[in-house]
Parts: C-alpha cells; sequence; structure tokens
C-alpha cells in the first residue's frame, strides 16, 4: 500500500501544489509558537521539552489517525497515508521559484531572478547578498539551494517512509525540519534541541541523497567531493556534504569557492574540480533530481514488491 500511497500523493501534488504558507503549516507554526511561550525559560533543556511535546504529540496523533483509519476500513488507512505524504512530501513546494530563476535568466533579466532568488532564499527579508550578484553567483546559488530543497521536500522525508514504515517516519521529518528552521534559527539555548534533533534524524537520509546523486550523476567525481568534504569536516548541518556530491556529480562549483579549495586541498586535488555554473546547470540540476527520484522510487518499488512476494 505504500508504494501506491506515494505515486497517488505525488500525481495529486502534480497537479494541485501545496501552496506555501498553507492552512496546515499556519497550524504547525501556531502550534509551535504556543508551545515556545509555556515553556522556554531560558535553558537548553526547556527546548529538548518543547521539542518532545510538539513532536511526539504530532506524531501521534497521526499514528492515531493511521490506526482509526485501518480499523474503519482499508480504503480509509490508505487515504491517511496518501494525506500524510501529500503534505510532508512533494516537489511543486520548492520547484516554482527555481523555475522563476530560470525563466528570468532565459530572458537576461537578472534584477528579476535576483529578486526571486532572494525571496525564495529568504522568505519575506531582504535581497542581502543577491543585489549585486552575477549570473554565474545567482546559478550558484539557486542550483545548491535547490538540491537542499529537494532533499528536505522529497528524498528525506520519502526515506523515512521507506525507513520507518507508516506515516510517522514522514511527519517526524518533516516536523523536525520544520521545528529546526523555526526555533533553531535562533541563537538561544532554547533552539539547540531543535537543531541537533533535526540533524540526527537527517543523518541517515542526507547521505543517502548524497549517494543517489552521486549513482545518477558523475560518480568519480561526486565521490571524490565527499570525500574531500568530509576530509574538511564541514557539516554545516549536512549541507555542504549534499553539495559536495551534488556539485561533483553535476561537475558544477556549487559550495563557497573558499571552502571548495579547503575540499581539493584535503582529498589530495590542486584545484576544485568542475566549472563555474550557468544557466545550463539549471537545466542540469533538475535532471538531476528527477533521476535521483526515479532511482529512489524503482527502490521503493522493488521493496514493496519483495514484501509482497514474501507473503
Amino acid at each position: 500500500m505504500g508504494f501506491i500511497a506515494l505515486v497517488f500523493a505525488l500525481l495529486i501534488e502534480q497537479g494541485r501544489p501545496l501552496p506555501p504558507g498553507n492552512r496546515v503549516h499556519r497550524l504547525f507554526i501556531a502550534l509551535a509558537d504556543a508551545v515556545r511561550l509555556g515553556t522556554d525559560a531560558g535553558e537548553r533543556q526547556h527546548g529538548l521539552i518543547g521539542w518532545l511535546l510538539v513532536a511526539g504529540g504530532v506524531c501521534a496523533g497521526a499514528l492515531a489517525l493511521q490506526w482509526a483509519g485501518a480499523w474503519l476500513h482499508p480504503v480509509a488507512g490508505f487515504c491517511v497515508h496518501v494525506a500524510v505524504l501529500y503534505l510532508t512530501v512533494g516537489f511543486r513546494q520548492f520547484s516554482h521559484p527555481f523555475t522563476e530563476v530560470q525563466l528570468a535568466l532565459a530572458a537576461g533579466d537578472l534584477p528579476a531572478a535576483r529578486r526571486t532568488l532572494a525571496a525564495w532564499i529568504r522568505p519575506g527579508g531582504e535581497p542581502g547578498q543577491f543585489t549585486e550578484a552575477s549570473q554565474a553567483e545567482i546559478c550558484r546559488a539557486a542550483i545548491a539551494h535547490a538540491l537542499v530543497e529537494s532533499h528536505r521536500h522529497v528524498f528525506g522525508p520519502l526515506l523515512w517512509y521507506v525507513l520507518l514504515p507508516g506515516v510517522v517516519g514522514p511527519t517526524l521529518y518533516r516536523i523536525a525540519e520544520l521545528l529546526g528552521r523555526r526555533w533553531g534559527a535562533d541563537s538561544e539555548p532554547y533552539g539547540v534541541w531543535a537543531r541537533r534533533a533535526f540533524g540526527w534524524i537527517d543523518w541517515i537520509p542526507l547521505r543517502l541523497s548524497a549517494a543517489g546523486f552521486a549513482v545518477v550523476g558523475n560518480f568519480e567525481d561526486a565521490v571524490y567531493a565527499w570525500r574531500g568534504a568530509a576530509a574538511a569536516g564541514r557539516g554545516d548541518d549536512g549541507r555542504s556534504l549534499l553539495l559536495a556530491a551534488g556539485g561533483g556529480a553535476l561537475g558544477l562549483r556549487l559550495a563557497d569557492p573558499a571552502l571548495e579549495a579547503t575540499w581539493a586541498a584535503q582529498s589530495g586535488g590542486e584545484e576544485p574540480l568542475g566549472v563555474e555554473p550557468g544557466p545550463e546547470g539549471l537545466r542540469s540540476a533538475v535532471g538531476l533530481v528527477w533521476r535521483s527520484v526515479v532511482l529512489w522510487i524503482a527502490l521503493f518499488a522493488m521493496l514493496s514488491a519483495a514484501s509482497w512476494l514474501g507473503r
């Protein structure tokens, strides 16, 4: 049922994408803010209490909904799986701004590309560093952010759906990711646990996503860049590792130039691999993401078929 539910959820999401700031997202943000207001007393352990209340409560609710659906009727249980996957997995939650950047660059409209990129990376904020960004810098930032977003919106919850069968896996991943952004963005002690918890939950999916990029892209360069990033010891919540593997798979330089030089030195090379990204690199990134999706969905289908045949 899990594989069929995933296919249905992705088809529905393609036809009716979940908009940013939707009602479910707003309700969760209100819940997270209310819990923080009631538990934040300036100590790190209070962040742990708040995280357990929110994550545990939402996951328990999702599990109860799954049990209730299965008890009522198999079709009701199937609909619960589709609904949870629709809310936690999806391309269109991040692909629209990326497409707008592509169109702006194709039209030669750098100011529009800068504005779209700034609004995408920092919603509601100022353009900041992108006000004078060149085309290569825009492409670099757009591809890097798209790879990270594809992992967090597609591969991360999908892999937890495989690792922890049922609706709890993707629910836990999405809740941890949202709390990591909502609470972990602050330097206060309260947000430390949210960042740390998401890092633990994302540890396996992050490396599987990077491995998927390597398999469907330039494997040798991806592994070379991955090794350099790991040797440099720069985690950055996994972002550096993911960009190293993704950039190597695409043959593009996606990370900060100084950091890429460190990776090359750590892995024994003289210069970073790849070339500066351009508009064609955006199309290559889309292809890389789609090939990775096909890879993981195919593996999920094989696991599901093996499970059915083993019964």
